[in-house]
Protein backbone atom coordinates (compact mmCIF):
# COMPACT_ATOMS: atom_id res chain seq x y z
CA UNK A 1 0.00 0.00 0.00
CA UNK A 2 1.35 3.30 -1.01
CA UNK A 3 2.29 5.34 2.41
CA UNK A 4 0.38 8.64 3.44
CA UNK A 5 3.11 11.57 2.81
CA UNK A 6 4.49 12.70 6.58
CA UNK A 7 1.90 14.89 8.37
CA UNK A 8 2.54 18.13 8.29
CA UNK A 9 2.44 20.17 11.53
CA UNK A 10 2.57 16.75 13.67
CA UNK A 11 -0.42 15.04 14.74
CA UNK A 12 -3.30 13.79 11.79
CA UNK A 13 -5.60 14.33 14.40
CA UNK A 14 -6.68 17.56 13.22
CA UNK A 15 -6.51 17.13 9.34
CA UNK A 16 -9.60 18.71 8.31
CA UNK A 17 -11.40 17.98 5.03
CA UNK A 18 -13.37 20.73 3.47
CA UNK A 19 -16.82 19.26 3.01
CA UNK A 20 -19.50 20.31 0.86
CA UNK A 21 -22.20 17.55 1.92
CA UNK A 22 -22.81 14.11 3.41
CA UNK A 23 -25.63 11.52 2.91
CA UNK A 24 -26.07 8.09 5.23
CA UNK A 25 -27.51 5.89 2.75
CA UNK A 26 -27.28 6.19 -1.61
CA UNK A 27 -28.22 3.76 -4.03
CA UNK A 28 -27.23 5.25 -7.03
CA UNK A 29 -23.46 6.47 -6.76
CA UNK A 30 -22.11 3.15 -6.35
CA UNK A 31 -22.29 -0.46 -5.76
CA UNK A 32 -24.86 -1.38 -3.02
CA UNK A 33 -26.28 0.97 -0.11
CA UNK A 34 -23.44 3.21 0.98
CA UNK A 35 -22.65 6.64 1.98
CA UNK A 36 -21.69 9.56 0.41
CA UNK A 37 -19.38 12.83 0.88
CA UNK A 38 -19.01 15.79 -1.56
CA UNK A 39 -15.95 17.27 -0.72
CA UNK A 40 -15.69 21.44 -1.12
CA UNK A 41 -13.54 22.89 -3.81
CA UNK A 42 -12.65 21.60 -7.32
CA UNK A 43 -9.79 23.46 -9.84
CA UNK A 44 -11.85 21.97 -12.97
CA UNK A 45 -14.99 24.07 -14.58
CA UNK A 46 -16.44 21.33 -16.74
CA UNK A 47 -19.26 23.08 -18.78
CA UNK A 48 -23.07 21.92 -17.54
CA UNK A 49 -21.87 20.56 -14.27
CA UNK A 50 -24.96 19.62 -12.09
CA UNK A 51 -23.15 20.66 -8.86
CA UNK A 52 -21.31 24.16 -9.29
CA UNK A 53 -21.91 25.12 -5.76
CA UNK A 54 -18.89 22.93 -4.70
CA UNK A 55 -16.38 23.95 -7.29
CA UNK A 56 -15.78 27.45 -5.13
CA UNK A 57 -12.42 26.57 -2.40
CA UNK A 58 -14.44 29.26 -0.50
CA UNK A 59 -17.45 27.57 1.56
CA UNK A 60 -18.14 24.12 2.73
CA UNK A 61 -17.63 22.93 6.08
CA UNK A 62 -14.39 22.01 8.18
CA UNK A 63 -14.45 19.12 9.83
CA UNK A 64 -12.09 16.54 11.31
CA UNK A 65 -11.11 13.17 10.07
CA UNK A 66 -11.82 11.87 13.36
CA UNK A 67 -15.04 13.29 12.83
CA UNK A 68 -15.92 12.30 9.62
CA UNK A 69 -14.52 8.81 11.18
CA UNK A 70 -17.18 8.61 13.49
CA UNK A 71 -20.01 9.41 11.25
CA UNK A 72 -19.21 6.82 8.94
CA UNK A 73 -18.48 4.44 11.48
CA UNK A 74 -22.06 5.13 13.04
CA UNK A 75 -24.65 4.56 9.96
CA UNK A 76 -25.63 0.93 9.77
CA UNK A 77 -26.60 -0.82 6.68
CA UNK A 78 -23.90 0.55 4.18
CA UNK A 79 -21.13 -1.40 2.38
CA UNK A 80 -18.81 1.40 1.73
CA UNK A 81 -18.60 5.02 1.01
CA UNK A 82 -18.48 7.25 -2.46
CA UNK A 83 -16.06 10.53 -2.27
CA UNK A 84 -17.64 12.73 -4.67
CA UNK A 85 -17.42 16.73 -5.36
CA UNK A 86 -15.92 19.29 -5.73
CA UNK A 87 -12.65 17.45 -6.70
CA UNK A 88 -11.72 14.23 -4.29
CA UNK A 89 -7.66 14.11 -5.36
CA UNK A 90 -8.06 18.06 -4.33
CA UNK A 91 -7.88 16.41 -0.75
CA UNK A 92 -6.05 13.39 -1.63
CA UNK A 93 -3.89 12.99 1.56
CA UNK A 94 -6.72 13.64 3.97
CA UNK A 95 -9.33 11.48 2.32
CA UNK A 96 -6.63 8.47 2.20
CA UNK A 97 -6.41 9.38 6.17
CA UNK A 98 -10.29 9.26 6.62
CA UNK A 99 -10.23 5.32 4.78
CA UNK A 100 -7.20 4.52 6.71
CA UNK A 101 -8.93 5.48 9.92
CA UNK A 102 -12.40 3.50 9.14
CA UNK A 103 -11.00 0.75 8.33
CA UNK A 104 -9.07 0.35 10.83
CA UNK A 105 -12.63 0.48 13.09
CA UNK A 106 -15.04 -1.08 10.60
CA UNK A 107 -13.14 -3.56 9.33
CA UNK A 108 -14.01 -4.28 5.92
CA UNK A 109 -15.28 -1.00 3.96
CA UNK A 110 -15.47 -0.13 0.22
CA UNK A 111 -14.16 2.74 -1.21
CA UNK A 112 -15.29 4.22 -4.66
CA UNK A 113 -14.55 7.71 -5.88
CA UNK A 114 -14.89 10.30 -9.19
CA UNK A 115 -12.60 12.62 -10.30
CA UNK A 116 -12.48 15.01 -13.13
CA UNK A 117 -9.00 13.45 -13.96
CA UNK A 118 -8.25 10.65 -15.93
CA UNK A 119 -6.41 7.75 -14.06
CA UNK A 120 -3.44 8.00 -16.39
CA UNK A 121 -3.15 11.77 -14.90
CA UNK A 122 -3.57 10.96 -11.06
CA UNK A 123 -1.15 8.04 -11.37
CA UNK A 124 1.73 10.96 -12.03
CA UNK A 125 -0.22 13.45 -9.42
CA UNK A 126 2.30 12.62 -6.41
CA UNK A 127 2.52 10.78 -3.55
CA UNK A 128 -0.91 12.11 -1.74
CA UNK A 129 -2.95 11.32 -4.83
CA UNK A 130 -1.44 7.60 -5.32
CA UNK A 131 -2.43 7.37 -1.33
CA UNK A 132 -5.88 8.13 -2.23
CA UNK A 133 -5.82 5.96 -5.39
CA UNK A 134 -4.32 2.96 -3.74
CA UNK A 135 -6.98 2.89 -1.42
CA UNK A 136 -10.19 3.03 -3.68
CA UNK A 137 -11.54 -0.03 -5.18
CA UNK A 138 -12.98 1.91 -7.88
CA UNK A 139 -12.77 5.07 -9.28
CA UNK A 140 -15.19 6.99 -12.16
CA UNK A 141 -12.24 9.44 -13.92
CA UNK A 142 -12.88 12.21 -16.53
CA UNK A 143 -13.97 15.03 -17.02
CA UNK A 144 -18.43 15.17 -17.50
CA UNK A 145 -18.83 16.74 -21.20
CA UNK A 146 -22.48 17.45 -21.38
CA UNK A 147 -22.28 16.63 -25.78
CA UNK A 148 -21.40 13.27 -24.85
CA UNK A 149 -24.42 12.77 -21.83
CA UNK A 150 -25.20 8.86 -21.43
CA UNK A 151 -27.90 7.07 -19.56
CA UNK A 152 -25.13 5.32 -17.87
CA UNK A 153 -24.37 3.73 -14.38
CA UNK A 154 -22.95 5.71 -12.05
CA UNK A 155 -21.79 8.56 -14.53
CA UNK A 156 -23.13 11.23 -16.64
CA UNK A 157 -20.52 11.09 -19.78
CA UNK A 158 -19.86 8.07 -21.93
CA UNK A 159 -16.33 9.61 -22.06
CA UNK A 160 -15.82 9.06 -18.27
CA UNK A 161 -14.82 5.07 -17.03
CA UNK A 162 -15.52 2.41 -14.21
CA UNK A 163 -11.78 1.53 -13.58
CA UNK A 164 -11.60 -1.53 -11.01
CA UNK A 165 -9.03 -1.07 -8.59
CA UNK A 166 -9.36 -4.10 -6.46
CA UNK A 167 -11.78 -7.03 -7.69
CA UNK A 168 -13.84 -5.96 -4.73
CA UNK A 169 -16.89 -4.78 -7.68
CA UNK A 170 -16.35 -7.42 -10.27
CA UNK A 171 -19.57 -8.72 -10.02
CA UNK A 172 -21.69 -4.89 -10.31
CA UNK A 173 -19.30 -4.34 -12.94
CA UNK A 174 -20.40 -7.16 -15.10
CA UNK A 175 -24.18 -5.50 -14.58
CA UNK A 176 -25.47 -4.10 -17.93
CA UNK A 177 -24.52 -0.72 -18.19
CA UNK A 178 -27.48 1.24 -18.39
CA UNK A 179 -28.40 2.46 -15.02
CA UNK A 180 -28.57 6.27 -14.35
CA UNK A 181 -30.98 7.59 -11.22
CA UNK A 182 -31.57 9.89 -9.12
CA UNK A 183 -32.47 9.49 -5.25
CA UNK A 184 -35.00 12.64 -3.77
CA UNK A 185 -34.76 12.56 0.55
CA UNK A 186 -35.78 15.28 2.76
CA UNK A 187 -33.38 16.67 4.89
CA UNK A 188 -33.52 17.84 8.39
CA UNK A 189 -35.59 20.87 8.75
CA UNK A 190 -37.28 19.87 5.47
CA UNK A 191 -34.76 20.59 2.77
CA UNK A 192 -35.21 18.82 -0.44
CA UNK A 193 -31.92 17.28 -1.60
CA UNK A 194 -31.35 14.68 -4.58
CA UNK A 195 -28.06 12.24 -5.44
CA UNK A 196 -27.41 10.74 -8.31
CA UNK A 197 -26.45 11.16 -12.15
CA UNK A 198 -29.01 12.79 -14.31
CA UNK A 199 -30.44 10.83 -16.50
CA UNK A 200 -30.46 13.83 -19.53
CA UNK A 201 -28.59 16.93 -19.87
CA UNK A 202 -30.65 20.05 -18.03
CA UNK A 203 -32.46 17.55 -15.63
CA UNK A 204 -31.38 19.70 -12.78
CA UNK A 205 -33.54 23.03 -13.81
CA UNK A 206 -36.36 21.17 -15.29
CA UNK A 207 -36.67 19.85 -11.61
CA UNK A 208 -36.17 23.04 -10.29
CA UNK A 209 -38.35 24.72 -12.32
CA UNK A 210 -41.47 22.04 -12.01
CA UNK A 211 -40.60 21.94 -8.21
CA UNK A 212 -41.18 25.74 -8.09
CA UNK A 213 -44.48 25.59 -10.15
CA UNK A 214 -46.20 23.63 -7.45
CA UNK A 215 -44.56 25.95 -4.55
CA UNK A 216 -40.88 24.56 -3.80
CA UNK A 217 -37.46 25.38 -3.75
CA UNK A 218 -34.43 23.80 -3.71
CA UNK A 219 -32.03 25.33 -1.83
CA UNK A 220 -28.24 25.80 -2.45
CA UNK A 221 -26.89 23.65 0.70
CA UNK A 222 -29.29 20.97 -0.27
CA UNK A 223 -28.71 20.77 -4.37
CA UNK A 224 -25.49 18.47 -4.33
CA UNK A 225 -25.09 15.56 -7.07
CA UNK A 226 -22.46 14.37 -9.12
Amino acid sequence: MTPLPPPRHGARASTAVSVARTLDRCTVLGPGSRAVLWVQGCPLRCHGCVAAETLPFEGGTSRTVAELTDWLCDVDGIEGVTLSGGEPFSQAGALAELLDAVRERRGDFGAMAYSGFRHEALRRGGPARLALLDRLDLLVDGPYVAARHGSLRWRGSDNQRLIPLTDRYARSLAEPDTTAGVELSVEPGGALAWAGVPPSPGFRSRLEERLAARGFVLHTEARRER
